[in-house]
């Protein structure tokens, strides 16, 4: 009959096509969700795509990286002492710049970060550092040296002969020369704005072990005036508080057994140079 001779023919069609299709080797292939093909797995059947990581924190944003740390605890120079001095201008740091980030200068740094909402490490970052400059002006010498300490200055050209107090407002020093050789230095402190040191040449006109000042009743021990009533001499108040007091004129000394030394030495006559 008709209808079973084109049962027959539609059959050896499709073994035909089959047979086709196995000499070919055509595989119906997946697509993933934007139309590409994803590569066949190992064991022969279609690979899965990897998902993809799209983690965001709660807000959506990523995470800012850290603060770069430029000075911590052992750290040592110049700039931990400008450092310690900036927190000292805005009372985190009451002792005086030591040039060493020791365990009092991570506690002001700490209690400084918390007061201002930053992370309370001790370390100082670059955004603990950008917030203090912007409180703070930068260091004179004296606020970096407050107790004394700095490096003395080179001698001016008139302490050059002779026997010489050379004393050098940059460095706040005094130098004890004779025919250009330095014998002793030690550190010394001047007057205010309203009762400046004269600056120039002297001479050493009197000498007085345990002077007391007429006009402000206080001890001025191993005084050697200079100009009127303007004395190198040693001073108590210098030697405890330093450079966050003033003298009245006078050039203090703080170290008592320098002054003493020196005052032995000095003659009556012998130059006095006062220079920026």
């Amino acid at each position: 009959m008709r209808t079973a001779g084109m049962t027959i023919s539609m059959k050896r069609s499709l073994a035909a096509v089959a047979a086709l299709v196995a000499v070919s080797g055509c595989t119906a292939q997946a697509v993933d969700a934007d139309g590409k093909t994803p590569p066949p797995a190992r064991n022969g059947t279609t690979a899965t795509p990897a998902p993809t990581s799209t983690s965001t924190p709660e807000d959506g944003k990523p995470d800012a990286p850290a603060p770069k740390v430029l000075w911590s605890r052992g750290d040592k120079g110049i700039d931990v002492r400008e450092v310690q001095a900036r927190l000292h201008q805005v009372a985190w740091l009451i002792t005086a710049p030591t040039g060493t980030y020791d365990a009092r200068t991570v506690d002001a740094v700490k209690g400084f970060q918390g007061k201002r909402g930053l992370p309370r490490t001790g370390r100082l970052d670059t955004v603990t550092w950008e917030r203090l400059q912007k409180m703070t002006h930068k260091p004179v010498a004296w606020e970096l040296y407050p107790y004394g300490g700095q490096p003395a200055a080179r001698p001016d050209p008139r302490c050059m002969t002779g026997r010489v107090l050379c004393v050098s407002k940059t460095s706040r020093t005094l130098r004890w020369m004779i025919d250009g050789k330095t014998v002793s230095t030690m550190d010394v402190r001047f007057g205010s704005q309203y009762t400046p040191t004269r600056e120039g040449v002297f001479s050493v006109y009197f000498k007085s072990r345990y002077h007391v000042s007429t006009i402000y009743h206080t001890s001025m021990p191993y005084a050697m005036f200079f100009s009127g009533g303007q004395a190198v001499h040693y001073s108590s108040d210098f030697a405890a508080r330093g450079y966050y007091g003033a003298s009245h004129g006078c050039v203090n000394v703080r170290d008592q057994g320098k002054i003493a030394a020196l005052f032995a030495q000095v003659r009556n006559g012998d130059k006095v140079v006062v220079y920026w």
